[in-house]
């Protein structure tokens, strides 16, 4: 069996499908929240005359784009290994978390600038309407809801794209708990408290930008996988029979997955197919068990230590 359909016999058992499924499915969810986030607080910021919720809504609007980002990623991802991509494509959901840190960042700078244009000018903040107050309440219900929503779906079907579009909704439910409070503050005399909540907002959003940005960048240039993971490859390799021993274990990342290299120490008296059939089993047993899309063997022929 050769390389690439033995990434296809191990691909159909981690039940792909059914992930893909999941993912478009929270997704879509997560669209039409937005979509109505996005209108009932825009509209009613302007009519109550809330910057903040206003900025909020705005910042509805950017998870909206990042929905469609994550569908269009998911979409690129699935596709199979080919000539070009001999290792598939899954480092478009890499793409896609950078793409939607990118995002955050944008709207956290427009937001703070905004913000601090209105501090800048105090006579022009007016008193928010009581409507502002029960929008932002119910927009901060509906956001806590989507995030426990979309990260469980993202662990059961461990998607690092997908916690960080949930992580995302997290941050949403963030913001509107200040802008709710500086609603309130607004209605209680404090006039101020409206901009400096859209203002905390938008450094809310930047630090959730960037350390999106910041991760997948360390992902798209090779970021070995976790020391955790790391060990349970390890450990794996070692409990096939045969293997007396490994070094020069790399790893890296793709998408959700992990590439593995590693050297394995087998009793060097065997035969030439002998050995190929211990680290065939070996990389198999890897890539059933682990999160691998493919584990390159080396066979470094060794004499068994006397018991």
């Amino acid at each position: 069996m050769n390389n690439l359909q033995d990434m296809a016999e191990l691909d159909s058992e981690e039940n792909t499908p059914e992930r893909e499924a999941a993912t478009k499915r929270s997704t879509w969810v997560s669209v039409a929240v937005n979509l109505c986030l996005t209108i009932t607080q825009v509209i009613a910021g302007v009519i109550a005359g809330s910057q903040a919720l206003i900025a909020d809504g705005i910042h509805s609007l950017s998870d909206l784009v990042a929905d469609f980002v994550v569908l269009l990623a998911v979409h690129h991802s699935k596709k199979q290994a080919d000539e070009d991509h001999h290792y598939g494509h899954q480092r478009y959901e890499n793409a896609a978390a950078m793409v939607i840190g990118g995002l955050l960042l944008a709207v956290g700078i427009g937001m703070i600038w905004s913000a601090v244009h209105k501090l800048q000018a105090p006579e022009s903040i007016q008193t928010v309407h009581m409507l502002a107050l029960w929008v932002a309440l119910g927009a901060l219900v509906v956001k806590e809801t989507l995030f426990r929503y979309m990260l469980a779906v993202a662990e059961r079907v461990r998607s690092s794209m997908l916690v960080a579009n949930a992580w995302h909704a997290r941050s949403d439910a963030a913001s509107s708990l200040v802008v709710a409070i500086g609603i309130g503050g607004n209605l209680l005399g404090y006039a101020l408290l409206d901009p400096i909540a859209a203002l905390i907002v938008g450094f809310m959003v930047i630090k959730m930008g960037w350390e999106f940005s910041w991760n997948a960048l360390h992902d798209l240039t090779d970021r070995a996988a976790t020391e955790e993971q790391i060990a349970g490859i390890s450990a794996e390799i070692l409990a096939t029979p045969g293997v007396l021993g490994l070094h020069e274990l790399k790893t890296r990342k793709t998408g959700d997955m992990i590439l593995a290299d590693v050297h394995l120490e087998i009793d060097g008296s065997l035969t030439v197919a002998e050995g190929h059939d211990i680290a065939r089993q070996a990389k198999l047993n890897v890539m059933a068990r682990h999160p691998v899309l493919y584990l390159m063997t080396h066979v470094d022929p060794e004499t068994p230590k006397a018991k």
